[in-house]
């Protein structure tokens, strides 16, 4: 039988904090427990916030932390092609269509919606509006005429018609760190049309993670609870495309003392920080609940 492959797979867009330790800490202790594999994977699609100098920082970290990885290491920004063919398969049947509306666009459609119906537009699991559909019955030749004229688009995927050609159930197998397992029912109309494509690079998270996932062979994601809705969309994704889904695990957030997760957007305290303030690795694996090497129960 083949090894269990898991990965660590942040963004090279700031540095690392003890969420990003906690995850990865996880993955290798799960790697080593299962007698697998562990991967690094840079996902830095986003060429506008990630950094060279912050990659370098990820292995300084990781390194601190004494962990080890399997080189070389997958970094998204080298593997646009791959993005590009699982795009142009969804594309070839009918299962995408650009978008060429601003946020701003969106959420003054929205704002007169709502002010139509007088009740509150649906929003996805993490709180943004659903797109409203403006571009989705656009005429094939307006279309090209525009994409033609050099105008920035984003691509979606028709949910509507996925779901025609899938309707599901989508079921995947979510594990707990005692070892047991259950089915989970995938909702993916949750996410509504979302965005595959970006207008920038091409691709999006949902559809680079998938993708490398299965390019990686990676059997189990073990990823934060913040991503766990984040597993619905994927798993259409994995179906529409005809890749394997993985197992998964969503593990409990680090808080900050104002019980809010940590996040680089809040510039909460990195890893080369507390290094750089005298707390050594050892205390953070402590703190985490990894001394001795145990199991956590989150």
């Amino acid at each position: 039988m083949t090894k269990p492959v898991f990965r660590f797979a942040p963004s090279p867009n700031g540095r690392l904090h003890l969420g990003h330790a906690y995850s990865a800490l996880l993955n290798d202790a799960l790697a080593r427990r299962f007698d697998g594999r562990f991967l690094l994977r840079i996902e830095d699609i986003d060429i506008t916030r990630c950094r060279p100098e912050y990659e370098r920082a990820i292995d300084e970290d990781l390194a601190w932390l004494g962990l080890e990885w399997e080189r070389p290491v997958r970094r998204q920004s080298e593997h646009f092609s791959d993005y590009r063919s699982s795009f142009q398969g969804l594309k070839g049947r009918g299962l995408v269509y650009p978008c060429f509306c601003s946020r701003k666009h969106i959420a003054e459609r929205i704002e007169v919606i709502e002010a139509e119906s007088g009740e509150a537009w649906p929003r996805d699991p993490d709180g943004a509006p659903l797109y409203p559909g403006s571009c989705k019955g656009l005429p094939s030749g307006e279309v090209a005429r525009r994409i033609g004229a050099g105008e920035v688009h984003a691509w979606r995927l028709d949910s509507e018609a996925a779901c025609r050609l899938l309707p599901g159930p989508h079921v995947f197998t979510r594990f707990s760190l005692d070892g047991t397992t259950d089915l989970v029912e995938a909702e993916p109309w949750r996410w509504g049309d979302a965005v595959i494509v970006r207008k920038d690079v091409p691709t999006s998270y949902h559809l680079s993670v998938v993708v490398d996932d299965a390019l990686q062979g990676v059997t189990h994601v073990v990823r934060g609870r913040d991503l766990e809705a984040a597993t619905d969309l994927h798993v259409l994704l994995q179906r529409l495309l005809g890749l394997s889904t993985p197992l998964y695990h969503h593990h409990g957030l680090i808080l900050d003392p104002g019980g809010d997760k940590l996040a680089k957007s809040r510039r909460s305290e990195a890893l080369s920080a507390l290094r750089t303030r005298g707390v050594t690795a050892a205390e953070v694996r402590q703190r985490l609940g990894f001394a001795a090497q145990p199991m956590p129960s989150t």
